[in-house]
């Protein structure tokens, strides 16, 4: 067994999708269009075949994401090494992204950064 995917409500569907293809180097689907309910998303493969579902619609509840809350935390990319999780997460810094978290290594072992997209979502950097 394996996740096929997973699914992340956006406010901003192509303010999205640009974050994740630039920094990320994610692969976008066409765009799915519901005309009944006007939901839009786009399927996003990674390298490795991940994929990650950004969807939106008109009637969003929009709500605070404190970062520790329930539900799913943050979306982790493996970028390969150190050099990478710092080189990603000065670049990030530098386009005006909060980093809420690192780079450091954690008392489990990883190396890692944690940001926040646009959004406010939690997308962290490991090796």
């Amino acid at each position: 067994m394996k996740i096929e995917h997973v699914a992340l409500y956006v406010e901003d569907l192509e303010k999205s999708k640009a974050f994740f293809e630039h920094y990320f180097k994610a692969q976008a689907g066409a765009q799915y269009h519901n005309k009944k309910t006007n939901f839009r998303s786009y399927f996003l493969t990674f390298e490795g075949g991940a994929r990650l579902e950004i969807m939106t619609r008109d009637d969003l509840e929009l709500q605070a994401k404190p970062h520790t809350r329930t539900g799913f935390a943050h979306i982790a990319f493996s970028l390969g090494s150190k050099e990478k999780v710092d080189s990603l997460t000065e670049q990030l810094v530098l386009d005006g992204y909060e980093c809420i978290s690192g780079p450091r290594t954690t008392g489990d072992g990883y190396y890692e950064s944690c940001i926040l997209d646009s959004e406010g979502n939690q997308i962290e950097l490991t090796v």
